[in-house]
């Protein structure tokens, strides 16, 4: 099986120490990325440990596809224990970092301890250095991105950091690359800003060690994502607002209503309309994303994407594409993950009847960043301050909805609530076998839930495979199972054992602070539901509560003991 190659370098930013080691043995069975990252976390954070304490570990690892000139590949997963939901959580971000963090010549990079000052490190093959950054102190983004670039010559696309947001340990900050690439959910910003550690810089030619050579297969697949004329070359994610609005699976004012009259002024034609030039991620053809520009207010961004018209859009009444984008830029300035900043915000909306309010909703998104008024509250996350709010908890395992609303799509629902990472759509991506638009061949019907949970342990697994590769989920309709396999240099049904190892993983991590099935829950009611989370935990093979046997966690690719 090709997995990705090279050392892991522990970087304890306490200590400001370094040490890499041999994890040829997690590799092999893990593949890279979110696979590897799972198995370190697991292994070597402490399972009781504070998610803004010392003892937490963030790993960013690539995969063996960042060897690769294939469409797709342009993304890294960062994984740690999540400040949001206190579960193991990953996160993947595309941009331009992928081909950086492979030059350094590592599989892997985890970050432990906390510095006593603001910190950068610059990660290079030669070894690791540490640079107290004082004038980066509660910096923006793209403060950050032009200290980078006059200090140290680094160009945006070779960092990560976060923004105020981070240093500010607001529970959804996100840490951010190439300037506007979020790893958003899941607060993981936070992490970074508990650990002092403001900006990672990225730099090397290193080689790997085994030179990878790809199928024909790869080639294939990057001539069709130059060639298609798909719709999200065009509209990205939003090119399916209309469909989502149509089927009363837009959530809307705060999850009251799910469809919005509004939806012409935020759908895929309005961002489309702002869209000024082509956006896309490293090695890839398919170039779906939005960089948008109002000539008129002088708003540019990059976006917003479908979640972010949701969030900041619909669900906060607001119908006016050029106010959504300001909310995007604010957030990327600041280091915030849109989803959860926009429902939380929309929560707020309700509980004080000014549903539409732009300025109120632009005024809250700047003092979350830094925790001023009434932000403190509200960067708590829907979860910690609902009951304050007088408001429903539209949350699972604290974490924020997306869109693609589970009340007619039921197998998303039942993914949202199965998720380790809480609810988040891209854990299964469900939603694409229940909007017949997005792939026909293997449409479900969206209302109930008979034989989802087979296909819900499938999909999942089959994410878990992509994030580790690391493969961009809207190579869809460009990898099928099989093609999926000859990149791999296997046979599929061993990449969904790996995919299920992972899974298992995160599960038996999360079960042992405390989760289980009483965690695997909705705001809202499925006809069928009880029956179909024993039927998906049976699958898994699970217990009746939702947690994993020991036997099913032993022995399979051990990672190596951390240091301390």
């Amino acid at each position: 099986m090709r997995h990705t190659e090279g050392p892991l370098c522990s970087v304890d930013l306490g200590a400001r120490t370094t040490d890499t080691s041999d994890i040829d043995h997690v590799l092999e069975s893990y593949i890279g990325g979110r696979g590897v990252a799972t198995k370190l976390v697991h292994d070597r954070v402490p399972f009781d440990a504070d998610p803004l304490g010392d003892e937490n570990r963030l790993v960013l690892a690539a995969g063996p596809m960042q060897q690769s000139r294939m469409s797709f590949t342009g993304r890294v997963n960062l994984t740690g224990v999540s400040p949001l939901t206190n579960g193991l959580v990953s996160s993947n971000a595309g941009g331009f970092l992928s081909r950086h963090l492979v030059g350094t010549g590592y599989s892997a990079i985890e970050f432990t301890g906390e510095a006593d000052e603001l910190l950068a490190v610059h990660v290079r093959p030669d070894g690791v250095e540490f640079e107290p950054v004082p004038d980066l102190e509660q910096a923006e983004i793209p403060a950050v991105t032009e200290y980078a670039e006059s200090e140290w010559g680094l160009d945006a696309e070779q960092l990560v950091c976060i923004g105020p947001a981070g240093e500010n340990l607001v529970r959804f900050a996100s840490v951010m690359t190439t300037e506007s690439r979020a790893f958003g959910r899941g607060g993981l910003g936070a992490v970074m800003g508990a650990k002092n550690l403001k900006v990672v810089t990225f730099a090397g030619d290193a080689a790997p060690d085994v030179e990878l050579e790809f199928p024909s297969e790869a080639m294939d697949v990057h001539r069709n994502a130059a060639t298609s004329d798909h719709t999200m070359k065009r509209q990205g994610t939003t090119a399916g607002t209309d469909y989502a609005n149509a089927v009363e699976a837009l959530p809307t004012r705060y999850f009251s209503e799910r469809e919005f009259e509004g939806v012409e002024g935020i759908n895929g034609d309005a961002v489309e309309s702002k869209k000024y030039k082509k956006g896309t991620c490293s090695q890839c053809a398919f170039a779906c994303k939005l960089p948008t520009r109002d000539e008129e207010s002088g708003v540019e961004t990059e976006g917003p994407e479908f979640e972010t018209v949701m969030a900041f859009g619909s669900n906060c009444g607001v119908d006016d594409v050029v106010d959504v984008m300001k909310s995007n830029e604010i957030c990327d300035r600041l280091g915030i993950d849109t989803i959860s900043a926009g429902d939380t915000i929309a929560a707020y909306l309700m509980a004080e009847d000014e549903f539409g309010n732009v300025d109120l909703i632009h005024e809250l998104a700047e003092q979350i960043g830094y925790r001023e008024g009434v932000g403190d509250l509200l960067a708590e996350g829907t979860h910690r301050v609902h009951d304050e709010l007088g408001v429903h908890d539209w949350t699972v395992k604290g974490m924020e909805f997306p869109g693609h609303d589970g009340r007619h799509l039921h197998g998303q629902g039942l993914s949202f609530a199965t998720s380790n990472r809480g609810a988040d759509h891209m854990y299964a991506s469900f939603y694409a076998i229940e909007y017949p638009y997005v792939d026909k061949s293997k449409a479900m019907e969206p209302h109930g839930l008979d034989g989802k949970p087979q296909r819900l342990v499938e999909k999942e697994n089959h994410n878990a495979v992509l994030d580790s590769g690391v493969v961009c989920k809207f190579s869809r309709d460009f990898i099928d199972e099989e093609t999926l396999g000859v990149l791999f240099d296997t046979d599929y049904d061993h990449l969904q054992e790996v995919g299920e190892r992972i899974v298992t993983l995160e599960r038996h991590f999360n079960n042992q602070r405390g989760f289980d099935r009483s965690d695997d829950t909705l705001p809202f009611d499925i006809p069928g539901f009880p029956h179909a989370l024993s039927n998906y935990y049976e699958i898994r093979g699970w217990s009746e509560d939702g947690v994993v046997p020991e036997s099913a966690v032993d022995g399979v690719g051990g990672a190596a003991p951390a240091d301390d």
